[in-house]
């Protein structure tokens, strides 16, 4: 069941018609859970608040289906402004990019051109990129960017997804990048990945350990405790410096645990997404954990004082529902194979 209902939501996030209603439809799914605002103007609080804490931050100006070049350099000049204003608010933050928002899907060449200014901008106020991996078949193209633009940008990382089989020789080619270490979050072959959270798991924290014996800085991005707790006893036993890596979150998961590893010492990073752009992304989110439907069930059927809302948002009582029919259904069918 957890299979078919992270299969739809990925399948939503696939759906480029949804994806540009959705930016019409504002917040009224309770996206603003997991995406922080629409705008880095409002987002900024957020990470002030964050920085207060001792927790830095790396903000994605979210964007997908980019397939004109005029989207591209509006993409670009997004990513800019937001390098701008870390730099004008004294934030502590980075910026983290697909670069099929900047056209890897209609020229490389393009792309690069987009990818090159963006960086320029970035070392003038010493601000680190991190490009985001994105579903396999942008995957080699996104490495071979890499290949041909990070020996002039040191000022530039990007990720490892475990659940691919060529995660750990493509992290030995990357060992002199700051890289971050994630599971994955798209739905790949059997072909080209993993496909069992107990295969990915186990690959995730075999490439961790690794990682951490080396002298590179690294992002572990999970939200696991059980792996986070492992690999806090792994540092301790190998004496390994809490300088050399950063456990990195999603903003609005597992925010209970955020002062708990502040208190203990170790470097904690929240991924801040924002933009008008979020469908895609708030749907992977829950593909990845359907649990929190839960959540996004009671931020649209009740206010804040626990009470029934007299007006449901109609949109937003609609998308529930009719995703809460579909479980209902695929329940049914699997009682009755």
């Amino acid at each position: 069941m957890t299979n078919l209902t992270k299969d739809f939501f990925i399948s939503l996030s696939n759906n480029k018609l949804l994806n540009t209603n959705a930016k019409k439809w504002g917040f009224r799914l309770g996206a603003d859970k997991f995406v922080a605002g629409t705008n880095m103007d409002s987002v900024v609080e957020t990470v002030k608040e964050l920085n207060s804490r001792g927790i830095s931050g790396t903000l994605d100006n979210l964007g997908e289906f980019v397939s004109e070049k005029s989207e591209a350099r509006i993409a670009k000049e997004e990513i800019i402004r937001t390098i701008e204003k870390i730099n004008e608010e004294n934030l502590d933050c980075h910026i983290s990019l697909k670069l099929t928002q900047l056209g890897l899907d209609i020229d490389q060449e393009f792309c690069m051109s987009n990818f090159k200014e963006i960086l320029e901008t970035a070392a003038t106020s010493n601000i680190f990129i991190n490009v985001d991996m994105e579903k396999y078949v942008h995957y080699l193209k996104a490495l071979d960017v890499l290949k041909n633009i990070r020996a002039s940008y040191p000022n530039i990382g990007t990720v490892i997804q475990s659940y691919l089989y060529r995660a750990e020789s493509d992290m030995e080619q990357l060992k002199d990048v700051r890289i971050r270490l994630v599971k994955g979050a798209y739905k790949e072959s059997s072909q080209v990945a993993y496909c069992t959270k107990e295969e990915i798991d186990r690959n995730f924290i075999k490439l961790a350990k690794k990682r951490l014996l080396g002298y590179t800085f690294t992002s572990i991005a999970t939200h696991d405790h059980k792996i986070i707790k492992e690999l806090k006893s792994f540092v301790q036993k190998n004496n390994i410096s809490k300088e050399l890596f950063e456990f990195q979150m999603l903003y609005g998961f597992r925010t209970e645990m955020y002062d708990e590893l502040i208190r203990e010492g170790y470097n904690l990073c929240t991924y801040i997404p924002f933009g008008d752009d979020w469908f895609g992304y708030f749907m992977r989110r829950l593909a990845e954990r359907p649990q929190n439907l839960n959540l996004i069930v009671k931020d649209v059927f009740y206010g804040k004082d626990n009470k029934l809302k007299r007006q449901p948002i109609l949109l937003g009582t609609l998308a529930v529902t009719s995703v809460l029919v579909w479980r209902k259904k695929r329940n049914k069918k699997g009682e009755a194979g």
